[in-house]
């Protein structure tokens, strides 16, 4: 694909600008920005939409928009600007609620293993303790501060959305892997990823990735292909 088109030009330059002010703002705009649990002091509503044009470091960035860059054009150019804005956005909103509803669902099995104390003292303290490289030493209150004071950020839903619906209405087409450089069909790799994700997220292996963010956004990215009736076009 030669031609960037508008809208994958535009969500480009977005981000890049985001970055760049987290860099140069004196001021902590990741801190702000980023996804924070919802009942964390830190939380705001706002944060499910920021937080998805928030990276890591640069190397998270660069990753998202280069995957943007080369799936982008094509579901853009099959789609228009409209829809495709619509399933980028809807696909990274959505994994921002998945990764949340997981983090609900991981929080309400603590509950009966901690005292009501020992939940709010978690919940007003920990995320101080986790930027100054601490944590509790009951260990249960400890995974639980994993849970409720870790963020969430990227552009990884939105991504995956783009790469399922890519997948979706080219099954066959062939992408090629980084490593190792070998070409796969477009319909292999999506599920490969999501696989992947789903047993990350399950198994508790690669901790601080939203591997539901990730599988998300791809099931998002897939229903509104289904929606909009753009299964398998030649």
């Amino acid at each position: 694909m030669r031609n960037l088109t508008d809208t994958v030009k535009h969500l480009i330059i977005i981000n890049v600008l985001f970055f760049m002010a987290t860099a140069l703002l004196p001021f902590d705009l990741k801190e702000l920005f980023s996804r924070h649990f919802p009942l964390a002091e830190g939380f705001r509503p706002f944060q499910i939409i920021t937080s998805v044009f928030m990276h890591a470091d640069i190397q998270h960035l660069a990753f998202n928009m280069l995957s943007l860059y080369f799936l982008g054009p094509f579901v853009e150019q099959a789609l228009g600007a409209k829809r495709f804005l619509i399933l980028y956005l809807g696909s990274a909103i959505f994994a921002v609620i998945a990764s949340t509803g997981v983090d609900y669902y991981l929080y309400s099995t603590y509950l009966d293993r901690l005292s009501t104390e020992d939940i709010n003292t978690v919940l007003r303290e920990g995320r101080e303790a986790l930027l100054q490289g601490k944590n509790f030493v009951n260990p249960v209150m400890a995974e639980l501060n994993f849970i409720t004071s870790g963020t969430s950020l990227g552009a990884s839903g939105g991504v995956y959305g783009i790469l399922a619906a890519f997948a979706a209405m080219f099954p066959n087409m062939k992408l090629m892997l980084l490593i190792p450089p070998i070409p796969i069909k477009a319909k292999y790799m999506a599920l490969g990823l999501v696989v992947i994700g789903l047993i990350s997220g399950i198994g508790g292996f690669q901790q601080g990735i939203g591997h539901f963010a990730h599988v998300g956004g791809a099931v998002a990215g897939f229903l509104f292909i289904v929606y909009w009736n753009k299964l398998r076009l030649r």
